[in-house]
């Protein structure tokens, strides 16, 4: 007797959560790591946006933290 087998969950974000689509084309909504270059998204920790890749951090001034509710 054959066994179902259960598709595997899919780890991360879905692609929509990086990107932004606007009426001139896609807009990144995170920003890209300074020393990993395009392709390595920076993580958003409230304060901070870091990188999992090499873990460059750059902090956030007070103007543009944005408030989680």
């Amino acid at each position: 007797m054959a066994e179902k087998t259960v598709p595997k969950k899919k780890k991360g974000k879905p692609v929509s959560a990086y990107y932004r689509i606007e009426k001139n084309g896609l807009v990144r909504v995170l920003p890209i790591c300074d020393r990993c270059g395009s392709g390595y998204f920076m993580a958003d920790h409230g304060n901070r946006y870091s990188c999992g890749h090499c873990g460059f951090t750059r902090y956030k001034t007070e103007g543009n933290q944005k408030k989680k509710s």
